[in-house]
This record gives C-alpha cells, structure tokens and sequence, in this order.
C-alpha cells in the first residue's frame, strides 16, 4: 500500500555517512488500492497493550503472493499473502516463495474469542522491478514473522515509557480494532523516484518510513503506513559492517517502525539519543544481530571508504542483482571499445561483463578481429572459455562481419574479397612497400616483414602473420575476406585512404577502426548486416540489444541496435549516429555503459 504522500515534516540530513538514514513522510491520504492482506496476528487485551499474548495466523493452503499496484509511479509489487482457514500457533513455517505470481483476495474467517481483539495486518512487498532472487525471497518470508514479533516488542516497550521527544499521536493502540503495516522492498532506483517526487531529493536512502495515521479521523483502523527498504542499500552497508543481509534490513524495520511510531532522531540531540536507545532495547529483546542504525551512522563516520553517492543513474558495481536486465544481448566492439587505448581489458571493465553475464544477459563480440585474437585477449581477464563471452563454441561477429559464428560456434556466414581486388592491393604494397595484411579465418598473411606487422600480433593479439614469397602463391594459398593497410594516421589520412577509395569503386568497400589503419572488405557487408544475420539464427530481434562501439565500422551496428552507445573517444560519424554518447575506452567506457544503461 505505497500511499500519495504530502510534504515531508523534516528533510534535515542526519548522518555524515555517504547514504542518508531513513526519513519520515507526513501524514498521507491512501491511495485507491485494495491490497490483498495477510492477517498475521492478534493481541489480546482491553484498552492496552499490557500482557499482551502473541499470536500468528498459519494456513492449512499454499501462501500466494499478491500483485499489487503502486499508482505513484503506475508500477507493481508483491506481496506475501496468506488465505483462509487461519489457526492459532507460534509464528508459521508453512510459507511459500514470495517469487510467486498472481493475484488473489484474502478472506479471513473471524476467530471467536470472548476477549477484544486488536487483529495485526502486515504486508510484506517485493517491488516488481526488483528481479527473483532466492535471498530477497527469503528474506521476505522471514520478515512475516519477524515485523509482528518487532511491533509487538515496541508496542510493550511504549506502554509505560516516557520519552520527552517522541511524537504521541499514537499512543493507546487498545483503542483500535485492527493495526495495518506494509513493508516494501526495493532497489535504489525506485527508492530513489521516491525520494525525488515527495522530498525534492535525487538519491537513494536506505529506508523511508510513510505514515498514513490521521488521528483527526478516529478510524478504527490504526494504519500506521509503510516502511520501504532498498535491499540494494542494506547489501552494501550490511557488507560494510560485517553482517547478514537479513541483520541489515532487520536493523532498517527497526529504524522505520520507530519514526512511524513518532520517533524522529533529527529534532534535537535528545531524540537522537532516545531514538537510538530505543533502538538498541529492541534489536536486544528481539535478540538480533547489529547495532542500530543510529549508532552504525556514528560508526561509519570514521570510515574513509565511504561511497560516494552517485550523481546519474549509474548503478553501483555489485549491485546489478538488484534490477532486471533491459537487454538480453550486449554487442561489443573490441579496439578502441572494450580495450583501452594499451590494448587492454581493465579489472572495471571484466567486472562489468562478468555481472552482466550473472544477471542472465549474454555479451556478443562483434569485431574487426579474428576469433583467435578476441579468445586470447579475453582470456587474460577470465572471460573466455564455456562461462565466459567467448570460445570456439559461441556465438560472435568477426573480420568486420565476414564471418559470423551462431549456435556452438558453428559457421553461418562468410564473405571473401574478389581476387582481383587483393592482386592490386599486394601489387601496390609491394611497390610501394606500405605494410598490407590478408586475413583468412584464423590466419593473417602478408608479403614481406615489417615493425607494424609485428605489432599487429605483439600489440592487438592477432595471430602472426605468416610470410608469403609472391602474390600469386599468397593468392593461391587462401580465400581472403579482408584487407589491412597499415601506416600513420597522416599516411592513412592523406594517401592511402584517398586513392583505395577510388581505385576499388563498387568491387568493395573501406572502412576505418582506428586511424593508422585502413580496412578493405567486400561491398554491402558491415557488422550490423553480420549481426542481423546472427539475431535472425538465433530468433533474436533487435530491440533485444545494445551495442557499444567507436569506430566507423560501428555505425551499422549502433543503428540496428535498441540503444546504441558510442564511446566519448569515437569517430564523429559514429558519435552522430548514437543513442548515446558514453565515457571514453580510458575511462571504461564499456563498464559505465552497463552500469548506467544496462538494467
């Protein structure tokens, strides 16, 4: 039951640490939605709390989830619900996945009792943007029994306290017929929108706490509103101070039932220390790990590593478990893309790909390179191989789109150059004595030595190139699909590229990776012609994809993809073209990529 909110009572920030503490809302106006409830407990008693007798619903059918719908972003959620035939027991096990969906009303059977019954309403929420995760499940499962077991705890511990700063709009809970709580869970990103719409803050918090009490209303119903918890938050600060997961968010229900019970640390250092003692008291009864958040916020200002809050959506390394991929292919350039300008892969970079690769997303290389290039780079950063983005047995877009590999790596395109093209290429390199490379599948052959052949192996992994004694044994020995002129970037410039532009006319093509380098492929052939191919093997369409590249010889792919990005140090063509332009191959590009578009 997300509610519509109205201003925020106070917005002053509490903690030093990178990520504000919880926040309280104000009082708030219910949305027009019937969530389906599970009837989790009830107390027994007059008009207080005092020997209260704990009680917990189990049912005799499967527990569902219900799919419930927020109308402040016109998003769903899920929460855990419970159905007929309740009985009294301690807090149940017979609990289902909260994985599940679907829909359904709770309809719950009064139990006869002679006594007045405060009946307890609690929903626990997975926002539906946050992906199926066997631990968040989990979690969530524990938290039905655990939110009942906490309130009352704080309901006992009120009953005869006398704190100077707490607000006591709720005071004497025998006065009501039933108390309703939701907790949700979520990612930053929807935490995030939260904060933004209802505080005029862009950035994520680890818990909000929304009441919707009005005491001016004198319902029957004590709704004491909704505690909403980034589990992507609670992961990393659970990390940072040495817990569980489960400790962590335990700590931040602790926190926000407090401020929606009229406690709030920000008024004034005597109710920061009231809020925190009363904290402390109750992860001690209930016997939980941690301390409270309060005092891990005092904590944690000492730390130098704090994270730095990010200024985009940019989403945290580490933290793709937390959202669903948008994409389910990734197409990657490799020079002057995914390796840097040394012709690397960065540990960010592998990082990146190999939590891509975790959330269920598959990385395509689509390259000028040979196969045997892309394996040997990738292998140096562990990601070649069965579990890795490539091997002999996968998918991947080579030489330009000439040759296009599909299911277990099997061949399903290949393009070669007409013979009389590569004749006066060679016949210009030897005269001219301007290094020319042929590539051949897996082999590279030219026509004489030279420091910027051997670079192509040493520097850019290709395979070495094999020395032919004339054109026409070089002709004769293989099928060739590309050509590769190398000189500087002026010679390429102002020479070589003017006059093979001219000279092949329609019998083929040139294209441009990198300046000191000049490609000649057959005519009508691209990376993007070469991905299309291989999307329609795998019954693939392109709205599936995203493509990263910065070369000339992108543009074809960045046009076909869903979201083409081109990186910062990209040709300006290629830039014109792009969805987006991202950061540079220096600065890992391809792993900003990712972490701010991927999911």
């Amino acid at each position: 039951m997300l509610p519509r909110l109205s201003p925020l009572l106070r917005t002053v920030p509490y903690s030093t640490s990178a990520t504000p503490m919880a926040r309280s809302l104000a009082r708030a106006t219910p949305l027009s939605l019937h969530p389906a409830r599970t009837t989790v407990a009830f107390f027994h008693g007059h008009s207080s709390p005092s020997n209260v007798a704990f009680e917990s619903y189990g049912t005799s059918r499967s527990d569902e989830s219900c799919l419930m719908k927020s109308s402040v972003f016109g998003r769903g959620f899920h929460a855990l619900c419970g159905r007929e035939e309740e009985r009294v027991l301690r807090p149940s096990r017979n609990v289902s996945a909260a994985a599940q969906r679907g829909y359904r009303k709770v309809r719950r059977r009064a139990v006869k009792s002679k006594e007045k019954e405060l009946e307890l309403n609690v929903s626990i929420c997975i926002e539906d943007e946050l992906p199926d995760d066997p631990e968040i499940s989990s979690i969530a499962e524990l938290l039905r029994l655990n939110a009942p077991m906490l309130m009352k705890s704080a309901f006992e511990s009120l009953k005869d306290s006398e704190y100077k700063t707490r607000d006591t709009a709720i005071e004497d809970i025998g006065g009501f017929g039933s108390i309703e709580l939701s907790i949700l869970l979520c990612n930053d990103e929807f935490i995030r929108k939260l904060n933004k719409e209802w505080r005029d803050e862009d950035h994520a918090t680890d818990v909000l706490s929304m009441s919707q009490h009005v005491p001016e209303l004198k319902l029957p119903i004590l709704m004491l509103g909704d505690i909403v918890i980034s589990v992507e938050t609670a992961a990393r600060q659970a990390a940072e101070r040495g817990h569980s997961l489960l400790d962590e968010i335990r700590i931040l229900m602790v926190h926000g039932l407090l401020h929606l019970l009229g406690f709030d640390h920000e008024i004034s250092e005597v109710a920061e220390e009231e809020m925190e003692k009363e904290e402390e008291n109750l992860l001690k009864s209930l016997e939980w790990k941690g301390k409270g958040l309060i005092q891990s916020a005092y904590d944690s200002e000492s730390n130098l590593n704090l994270n730095i809050e990010n200024p985009d959506d940019r989403k945290k390394e580490g933290s793709l478990r937390f959202y669903k991929p948008k994409f389910s292919y990734i197409f990657c350039d490799m020079d002057g893309t995914l390796l840097n300008s040394k012709s690397q892969i960065t540990l960010t970079t592998a990082k990146a790909l190999k939590e891509a690769l975790s959330r269920g997303v598959k990385v395509v290389i689509a390259t000028g390179k040979t196969r045997p290039a892309a394996i040997n780079i990738l292998q140096m950063v562990d990601l070649a191989g069965r579990d890795g983005i490539i091997s002999e047995s996968s998918p991947g877009v080579f030489l330009q789109g000439l040759l296009v590999y599909g299911r277990q790596g099997r061949e399903i395109f290949r393009r070669n150059l007409e013979p009389d093209v590569c004749k006066e290429a060679f016949m210009y390199s030897w005269e001219h004595k301007v290094p020319l490379i042929a590539f051949s599948e897996d082999r590279c052959l030219t026509l004489f030595d030279h420091p910027l052949v051997d670079s192509l192996h040493t520097v850019y992994h290709e395979p070495k190139a094999e020395v032919m004694p004339s054109v026409q044994h070089l002709l004769a020995a293989v099928e060739i699909q590309k050509l590769l002129f190398l000189d500087t970037a002026e010679g390429v410039a102002s020479t070589i590229r003017p006059y093979w532009s001219e000279a092949i006319k329609d019998r083929a093509h040139v294209v441009q990776a990198v300046p000191d380098m000049l490609e000649i492929v057959p005519p009508g052939t691209s990376k993007g012609s070469g991905i299309q191919m291989l999307l329609d093997h795998l019954g693939v369409t392109a709205k599936e994809i995203m493509a990263i590249g910065d070369g000339e010889n992108d543009i074809e792919m960045l046009e076909l993809a869903s979201l083409g990005i081109a990186l910062s140090n990209g040709a300006e063509k290629t830039k014109a073209v792009a969805n987006v332009i991202g950061a540079s191959n220096d600065e890992d590009g391809v792993a900003d990529a990712i972490y701010r578009y991927a999911f």
